[in-house]
């Protein structure tokens, strides 16, 4: 009877404090909606938008160097000073090539005396023809040996063969240069100012020269300028695969400067060989491709809806899907961990950590 007592005294006293301790379930408190990312679908049709960053240049920009080796005499230019087409910004030790030129003169004069002597002797038949046709060699090679010397001696000054600015200097009087090194790089401020951008093949296949394109550089507050496709490249770059695109900007502002980072946005047609009437969305947002169809979850009203939709296969990063209206928005990260009819919350991951 005593046992009997205990067992139902600890049996109350410990739904007692469970009670405490919260092990009841609060069914009251609203739960938070799940933070997700959203993507929104563009109309089906025969263009889009293709984006990427790149590289502010001038299209004529120019690597200076000496045709020669020797010492550095003289750089008389820095980063960002202004040069004019012919001027001086650079000389090297001219006394090597002015000995070679001095020795060339030396063996072309000889060789001149040679020519003479033995022409007149030939005249007397005490040489041959071929005698004479050696000599007439040897002076051919010391008038050439002579021509290059002299060449050589106009490279011993680096002048600037266009007018603008420099870009970078690269060496320092003294240092020892050797043939082709850069010194110091220049950039036409007359030419127009570019954008080149690296794409993947198969979005520069879906460009065509004088496509138009919005560029935005952070520096600059993200305010759009206008530009257009001037080229696009032929062969892929051997490393990343990438084909660059030359954008040339229409009336930059004249702070911006040769090496900063910009943004671009392009509309541009279907890629070739696309399926017509399906629109790119995330490849992620799509789940339980079997087929011809697939599911996907829509933001609608703060909840997530899931909807089937008509499956045309994927797109390097994107997937081909029919059935959303233009507009519509498709959870892409998080689409795996909620269910239909779950709150959501759609968030910016840019501001993820501020």
């Amino acid at each position: 009877m005593w046992r009997n007592g205990f067992l139902a005294s600890t049996a109350l006293l410990a739904a007692g404090l469970l009670v405490g301790c919260g092990g009841k379930p609060k069914t009251d408190e609203p739960v938070a909606p799940t933070p997700v990312e959203a993507a929104r679908v563009a109309a089906p049709g025969g263009s889009g938008a293709v984006t990427g960053a790149g590289t502010l240049e001038r299209r004529r920009e120019m690597a200076l160097s000496f045709r020669i080796p020797g010492v550095l005499t003289a750089l008389r230019v820095e980063a960002g000073d202004r040069v004019q087409a012919g001027q001086a910004i650079a000389a090297i030790d001219p006394a090597g090539v002015d000995a070679r030129q001095q020795q060339t003169a030396a063996d072309l004069e000889r060789a001149r005396r040679d020519v003479e002597r033995d022409k007149a002797l030939f005249d007397k038949g005490y040489v041959s023809r071929q005698r004479i046709d050696d000599r007439t060699s040897a002076l051919k090679a010391a008038q050439a040996a002579y021509d290059a010397a002299r060449f050589d001696r106009r490279w011993a000054s680096l002048v600037s063969p266009v007018s603008g600015v420099v870009l970078e200097r690269r060496a320092q009087a003294g240092e020892v240069v050797a043939a082709g090194q850069v010194v110091a790089r220049v950039a036409d401020l007359s030419s127009p100012l570019v954008l080149r951008l690296p794409l993947a093949a198969r979005d520069a296949a879906r460009i065509r020269v004088g496509d138009t394109a919005q560029v935005t550089v952070e520096d600059l507050g993200g305010q759009a300028l206008n530009g257009r496709v001037t080229r696009v490249g032929e062969a892929a770059d051997t490393r990343t695969g990438a084909i660059l695109v030359e954008i040339e900007l229409s009336a930059p502002p004249p702070n911006l400067r040769s090496g900063q980072v910009a943004h671009a946005a392009l509309q541009v047609r279907a890629a070739p060989g696309a399926t017509t009437g399906y629109a790119r969305i995330p490849a992620e947002a799509v789940l339980e491709a079997a087929g011809q169809r697939a599911f996907v979850y829509r933001f609608d009203g703060g909840k997530a809806r899931r909807t089937a939709v008509s499956f045309g296969g994927f797109d390097g990063d994107d997937a081909l899907v029919a059935g959303l209206p233009g507009g519509t928005q498709v959870i892409t990260a998080g689409a795996g961990f909620v269910a239909d009819g779950e709150a959501v919350r759609v968030i910016d991951p840019t501001r993820l950590g501020r």
